[in-house]
């Protein structure tokens, strides 16, 4: 009996011994898990958070189409495309599928339950100077599928698809790591078969892509191009994925697929926002809300609480005349977070301008938006 009650306390103890070293190893490797992404409206327009270049097994990725659904829905996105390449395809051998549609029609039926757009659209994968551009909100993708490039991107034109160049910058394709607007590009522009651009590719901001976006007219956008988990190229490193916000009438596909032909986006990714000018300050100035406005009791030193709403910290320069009360002309509020500014007003007034360099986000390059609040005093 002695002997019984010793073996199934040695058992217990190795089992609990197990447990507690698989819960360290756990601990150890645990993060806080994917962000929700939260973006507040402008004035008019409804913000929808997308990533329109998105891999599977389908092509060059490594996850069945409805993970990245769940990613997406995890994370508050409002609408996503899964764009695979249509010429390059390793996984044909244990993943044979002559319909390129098939994909999406995957991701659509893990997604017919849930609030997730999900956009038709693939990937014309060429070498230089043809290069890599994604078709999106096409109706068939096979028709895609094509010998020569200028066909595929004039098909994509018939399907009324919005063509964006994906990474232009990619040293893969352009060793020195800047963009070449070639002919074959130009032509498409001419001809209404090129709309936008990425000046975010994954981890890569490039300037040189914002600098051609604003000369041609082409849609500023931002994506992640994953192939892997988001969990393991953003959330393990405590980042978010690149995304575009798309300002939009009203959350459907047409309205979204009607901003981006007319350009209404601000491309993000974490602290970094690029955008016209005309989108990205509406967005960051509905992004900061002043929570209250008074002064220390018998000075004339205004406390001015402001909020991020958004999942983008935010770091901000001072530019007005008056200078700020323990605290550097420099400082950041933190995604979803807070921040209590001292302002020396030199006199009380009855209300303040603040005028705040927003570093970090660029309406061209090296070029950072002023936002100004008008801010009423509490009395």
């Amino acid at each position: 009996m002695k002997n019984n009650k010793t073996e199934q306390m040695k058992t217990y103890l190795f089992a609990l011994a197990i447990f507690t070293s698989l819960t360290l190893q756990a601990q150890d490797h645990s993060h806080a898990g994917a962000q929700p992404f939260n973006y507040p409206n402008i004035e008019g327009y409804q913000t929808l958070k997308t990533d329109l270049h998105i891999h599977t097994v389908f092509s060059d990725g490594k996850v069945w189409p409805n993970i990245r659904v769940q990613e997406a829905l995890r994370e508050n996105l409002d609408a996503i495309s899964l764009t695979e390449h249509l010429e390059y395809q390793p996984h044909l051998d244990d993943i044979p599928h002559p319909n390129r549609n098939r994909s999406y029609d995957i991701a659509l039926q893990e997604a017919k339950d849930h609030d997730l757009l999900i956009i038709h659209g693939s990937e014309i994968t060429r070498s230089e100077p043809v290069g890599h551009s994604n078709a999106v909100f096409i109706k068939d993708a096979n028709s895609l599928l094509v010998e020569k490039a200028e066909k595929a991107f004039s098909e994509a034109k018939k399907q009324n698809a919005f063509v964006f160049w994906n990474h232009p910058a990619w040293h893969a394709q352009n060793p020195k790591g800047n963009p070449i607007l070639s002919d074959f590009q130009k032509e498409r522009i001419k001809k209404g078969e090129l709309h936008g651009i990425e000046v975010i590719n994954s981890v890569d901001y490039a300037e040189e892509s914002l600098a051609l976006a604003l000369e041609q007219n082409l849609t500023i956008m931002g994506t992640s191009d994953i192939h892997g988990l988001i969990d393991w190229d953003y959330t393990e490193k405590g980042k978010q994925r690149p995304i575009t916000l798309v300002f939009a009438k009203e959350r459907s596909i047409e309205s979204m697929q009607e901003a981006l032909f007319a350009g209404r986006t601000v491309a993000v990714y974490n602290d970094l926002l690029v955008g016209k000018a005309e989108f990205l300050n509406p967005l960051i100035r509905a992004s900061i809300e002043v929570k209250s406005a008074k002064y220390i009791n018998k000075t004339q030193i205004l406390e001015v609480e402001l909020e991020n709403v958004s999942s983008s910290p935010l770091l901000f320069q001072n530019e007005m005349d008056f200078s700020f009360y323990s605290s550097s002309p420099v400082f950041e509020i933190p995604a979803m977070g807070s921040y209590t500014l001292r302002i020396k007003t030199i006199a009380v007034k009855q209300s303040i301008d603040l005028k705040l360099k927003a570093i970090g986000t660029f309406t061209a390059p090296k070029v950072s938006p002023v936002i100004q609040w008008s801010i009423p005093v509490e009395k």
